[in-house]
């Protein structure tokens, strides 16, 4: 299979047979041999209803439907593990993306030798102050923070190989840095592509304010996992280390200062400089066991995927002989 694409939505009944038919035929056009993979992140309305009338017409289009909405990432996250195709495409399902994309991010990912690429939604058709300021000022965060100089993160038009997406995983609200995601996973040629975007034609968008605050704190944990996230040590180690020279070092000045400058003064234990320098020293040993305990673990995960691989290995070399 050449094509998987992978479509999540919340209440879209009014588009779903629209999108349908124009993927479909960019499709035929093309002689792509394809699957399309609706995941129905817990629709009230009666888009179950369509994806299954349309998957009885057509045996390429699937669907997965969540019991309650659990989020975009989610639903990337089945839709990906579902995926069968060698490049798979993920789109929005409220027509803002254009299908007729498909056809070059394909060429990008197997002839021009990309492992991913983003669409960049150059000029769009929202609204300017909730969502074209907020998205420029988070796209400028993100190229700061990671590394990844693209314009549009949050652009839902993306083309993968297969072998990224089955290497990630999308939890929480990562959709949105999924480029990161590929990029620590070891997948560095990212890519980039201008993309038509549509008003919304039908219905109202899901996302409120909120989604750029919590994208923010997203950001924040990215950065955090990305930069720190295979040597714990380097972060906590250090501050500990740190903390506890700074709090040690005034506990030896509380002394000397009581023994040979001011004997007859206070007792330690009554001054507040005492408790501080007992406080950091505490703490600097907290950070310094938290590092400690985070390269432990981080090694007995990288040593649980070596056994994995071993194993795989072996089991594929019995399947062969």
């Amino acid at each position: 299979m050449q094509i998987s694409v992978v479509i999540p939505l919340l209440n879209e009944e009014e588009s779903l047979n629209e999108l349908y038919d124009w993927i479909v035929s960019v499709m035929q056009s093309n002689r792509f041999s394809y699957e399309i993979l609706f995941i129905d992140d817990g629709s009230t309305d009666n888009s179950w209803n369509i994806i299954s009338q349309l998957s009885q017409k057509n045996s390429n289009v699937k669907g997965l439907k969540f019991q309650k909405n659990f989020g975009k990432s989610q639903a990337l996250h089945a839709g990906f593990d579902k995926a069968e195709g060698d490049v798979v495409i993920t789109m929005d399902a409220d027509l803002q993306d254009n299908p007729e994309e498909i056809p070059e991010l394909y060429v990008m990912i197997t002839k021009d030798g990309f492992d991913m690429v983003s669409g960049w939604k150059k000029k769009r058709y929202d609204s300017v102050i909730t969502k074209n300021i907020p998205s420029k000022l988070f796209n400028w965060a993100a190229r700061r923070t990671s590394a990844v100089k693209l314009h549009d993160f949050n652009c839902g038009l993306k083309a993968f190989k297969k072998e990224v997406i089955k290497s990630i995983d999308v939890y929480g609200e990562m959709h949105r840095y999924i480029p990161i995601l590929a990029k620590n996973a070891g997948y560095t040629a990212i890519g980039e592509k201008v993309v038509q975007h549509q008003a919304r034609k039908y219905g109202k968008t899901k996302f409120g304010m909120s989604r750029f605050i919590n994208g923010f704190l997203d950001l924040i944990t990215v950065w955090f996992i990305s930069k720190f996230g295979r040597r714990p040590m380097h972060l906590f180690g250090a501050l500990g280390v740190l903390m506890f020279i700074i709090g040690f070092g005034f506990a030896i000045y509380l002394g000397i200062d009581k023994l040979f400058i001011n004997p007859t003064g206070r007792l330690i234990t009554q001054r507040p400089q005492f408790y501080i320098a007992l406080t950091t020293m505490i703490i600097g040993t907290q950070f310094f066991v938290a590092g400690f305990v985070g390269e432990l673990i981080l090694r007995s995960k990288q040593n649980e995927k070596r056994y994995q691989i071993k194993d795989k290995v072996n089991i594929e070399t019995k399947t062969i002989n």
